[in-house]
């Protein structure tokens, strides 16, 4: 035999179990199966039923609306049809000043007074200027009114309008940005500006400057140009759509093509991916570096390292030769990686290719197996859409909750609830003058909202599980049919009817529960890896360097731990697909399989992989190029394609990113062809011996190449 002898031990035991021993009834996938993991099976059902009845109360409880519009500081929708606020769809903020980032704005939760505006101030206007200005024109009152409550009067002291908080002391012009009035920045020559002004009255007798303004609402110019670049991709993806729709279309017709080619010329195909790699890393080579030449005469094209990380244009960055060095570095080392791997792993790829024939050969009888990652893809979808709106319901259940807060200074009450009607005849206003009732969350005091943080993790842990159980009845179906197709004596005779229908039949039917043991365990994984970020995220400015390397050790080890599961529950859901045992037995007879052939698994699998991925970059890469030369504008002789672009490189990059997924969706399939097979000629090669009275079901030429210490016998030929 080739593959690896198996060990033993001190004891004379083997290691890694028995090899397999010879059944003249095996043909293949057991029929006559029984249900396993019958506990588990009733586990998950149990959580997919609460699933379902969290989803139904979240529903009843939350608001989608609490999301699509913003809310003031008593709790109204702005912008609700059949409300007094219909046609009041912004949101303004009395001080402005007193919100510390935008965060705090866009979470409605700046300690000021908000309410809903039909449009934001225009210009620069005091409360104290326009009660001079009302006396010779009313106009000015019903322009600032937009502003004020309800309830304000034109004629208020100044100290009155603080205490009452009817009005604001000053608006300054703004613009509305996710339906809220935020300051309009701009840059006059040079010098940042509000409305053309660097300093201006706060309303109070004092005077604020812009600098200080921009403090409060720190970060706010970076997201008024992340305004404009989102305006512009939005622009873009418009323009793009249906160019984005036909690359993704001739990605996937690609795909199918190359699966197709492979049962008949992989040798030669193969070749063509790797020199096709090479030659497109190449031209990306070259026209980094013709790039870089070009910029290098050019001084404006070089800036510190400083400048080139505060650049907020992404097109500025495409205009440094930096940029072009990079990318000129970073390909090189991909060109170099490829090249060193096909030095290395030169004796093992016509291993791969073998595989790769009869992995075209099994999916050209069983052409189906083409069309189910479709299914995969809608199952996926619907978990997907129902986890959002759970976890949108559950983030909008509950009636609006006030808080105490206190702009004006320390206050004892702060952040105590609080009833905004009666807010005013308490004793909070005195203990604290200056502080505010204003709307915080969503929230109440019954059991259901006291278990929102716990509801929230139950919803992200059942819908790892459901999206990992969908990933694994995918790879057990699929590797039903496989090995159906591989335990065919006669093929494609002796090939079921329908296999892939048979096998996913048998694993809804009978292994629910081990499929979904298998995911459960990979969950836990995932979910103390989203643990440990969660703790990272709301632990970072109490970090020092030991507890950072120790996070950085975890993340890693649960990292290849994950890998190791998946790993070995794909090689589980294999056998339980050939045998029909429970997960624990499959996991263990598959974990023993590949101890007894450990060496031709690790170089099998990597090279196949290998191939497979080449075969995604070069799709990629050619649906890439031709994207790019179409959105450049590179070929409007040959194919008129869109002009005036933004950013090409948005539509270019959804294109490049959408390929390689649908490339990868196909492939995918290949993939656990190649796997299947492997599994079921290491099974065949312990049962069997190549005689006439237990012949290989292996094909003649795969046979050939895997097992060149063993020829087949003269009467298995004949």
């Amino acid at each position: 035999m080739v593959f690896g002898k198996r060990a033993a031990s001190p004891t004379g035991k083997l290691e890694y179990g028995d090899p397999r021993t010879y059944n003249a009834d095996f043909k293949g996938p057991v029929v006559n199966r029984s249900c396993t993991d019958v506990v588990c099976c009733m586990i998950f059902l149990v959580f997919i039923m609460g699933y379902i009845l969290i989803g139904l109360v979240a529903w009843a409880h939350g608001d989608a609306r609490r999301v699509t519009y913003p809310t003031d500081s008593q709790g109204h929708f702005c912008g609700q049809k059949g409300t007094p606020n219909e046609n009041k769809t912004i949101l303004f903020y009395f001080n402005l000043l007193r919100c510390t980032s935008p965060s705090v704005m866009i979470n409605l939760q700046c300690p000021t007074t908000q309410i809903c505006v039909s449009k934001c101030p225009e210009k620069f206007l005091t409360y104290v200027e326009m009660q001079i200005l009302y006396q010779k024109d009313r106009s000015y009152w019903e322009y600032y009114r937009q502003f004020c409550k309800s309830s304000a009067k034109p004629i208020k002291s100044l100290p009155n309008l603080i205490m009452g908080d009817d009005c604001p002391t000053v608006v300054f012009p703004s613009k509305p940005f996710f339906q809220r009035c935020l300051p309009d920045f701009t840059n006059k020559n040079g010098t940042l500006t509000v409305g053309g002004r660097v300093q201006f009255e706060d309303g109070s007798g004092g005077m604020t400057n812009v600098l200080e303004l921009r403090e409060a609402v720190n970060g706010i110019n970076k997201i008024l140009d992340a305004r404009d670049i989102a305006l512009k991709v939005f622009e873009d993806f418009a323009t793009t759509w249906y160019w984005i729709i036909i690359g993704l279309t001739i990605a996937m017709i690609l795909s199918w093509t190359f699966l197709i080619l492979l049962r008949f010329v992989a040798g030669c195909l193969f070749w063509f991916f790797m020199f096709g790699v090479l030659q497109i890393v190449g031209f990306g080579i070259f026209y980094c570096y013709q790039q870089y030449n070009k910029l290098q005469k050019n001084p404006e094209s070089s800036l510190s390292l400083y400048d080139v990380l505060i650049q907020t244009n992404i097109n500025t960055y495409f205009q440094l030769k930096q940029t072009w060095f990079i990318l000129l570095i970073i390909l090189s080392v991909v060109e170099l990686i490829i090249i060193l791997l096909l030095i290395f792993l030169r004796k093992r790829i016509r291993l791969a290719i073998a595989l790769l024939k009869e992995g075209s050969k099994a999916i050209g009888y069983i052409p189906s197996t083409l069309v189910y990652p479709v299914l995969t893809f809608i199952l996926l979808s619907i978990c997907f859409s129902y986890w959002i709106v759970t976890a949108v319901s559950l983030a909008t259940s509950g009636a609006p909750v006030y808080k105490v807060s206190a702009p004006e200074g320390p206050c004892v009450h702060e952040n105590e609830t609080c009833d905004p009607s009666i807010f005013s005849s308490t004793d909070v206003p005195k203990a604290c003058p200056g502080a505010l009732c204003n709307f915080a969350f969503y929230g109440g005091k019954s059991l259901y909202h006291q278990y929102l943080a716990i509801l929230h993790l139950y919803n992200l842990f059942v819908f790892l599980w459901l999206i990992n159980f969908v990933l694994a009845l995918g790879q057990c179906t699929l590797a039903g049919a496989f090995a159906s197709y591989y335990w065919a004596m006669k093929k494609p005779d002796d090939i079921p009817a329908l296999p892939l229908f048979t096998a996913f039949g048998q694993a809804v039917r009978y292994h629910t529960g081990s499929l979904a043991f298998g995911s459960l365990i990979l969950v836990l994984i995932q979910m103390f890896k989203v643990i440990l970020e969660y703790l990272d995220r709301h632990l970072k400015k109490t970090q020092n360097v030991v507890s950072k390397f120790l996070k950085c050790c975890l993340g890693c080890c649960f990292w290849c731990l994950e890998k190791l599961i998946k790993f070995l529950n794909k090689n589980a859901y294999i056998m339980i697909a050939i045998y029909g045992k429970n997960f624990c037995r499959s996991a263990r007879d598959a974990f023993n399989l590949l101890m007894r052939n450990i060496l031709k698994v690790a170089v099998t699998d990597e090279v196949t992989h290998f191939v497979l991925i080449l075969g995604k970059i070069l799709i990629s890469a050619l649906i890439g190029i031709l994207a790019f030369l179409l959105f450049t504008e590179k070929m409007p002789m040959v194919l008129g394609g869109p002009t005036s672009l933004n950013y090409y490189w948005v539509p270019l990059l959804t294109v490049i990113l959408g390929s390689y997924l649908v490339a990868h969706g196909c492939f995918s399939v290949y993939a656990t062809c190649v796997e299947t097979i492997f599994l079921c000629f290491c099974e065949d090669l312990e049962r069997n011996d190549g005689s006439a009275e237990r012949p290989y079901f292996i094909t003649l030429s795969l046979h050939e190449i895997l097992v060149k210490k063993q020829p087949v016998p003269q009467k298995q030929k004949e």
